[in-house]
């Protein structure tokens, strides 16, 4: 459902949250932040699933090199 805290440090390089909150806007990856002030990422948001929609189906075009093993 959500990345890790682990796994958020992994994908941005980062371990304090303004500083992960900052890669993920410019790695164009969507979040939110929680009430603590940490970013929430989908782990959908990461792993390219098909997004479905009612007009069309389409993949997000930018796929994470950290997330292809």
């Amino acid at each position: 459902m959500f990345l890790s805290t682990q796994e958020l440090v992994q994908l941005t390089g980062r371990k304090v949250k303004a500083k992960q909150i900052d890669a993920l806007r410019r790695m164009g990856i969507a979040f939110f932040v929680n009430a603590l002030g940490r970013p929430v990422v989908t782990r959908a948001a990461v792993e390219g699933k098909l997004v479905v929609s009612r007009e069309r189906t389409t993949q997000p075009a930018w796929h994470p090199r950290v997330m292809a093993g």
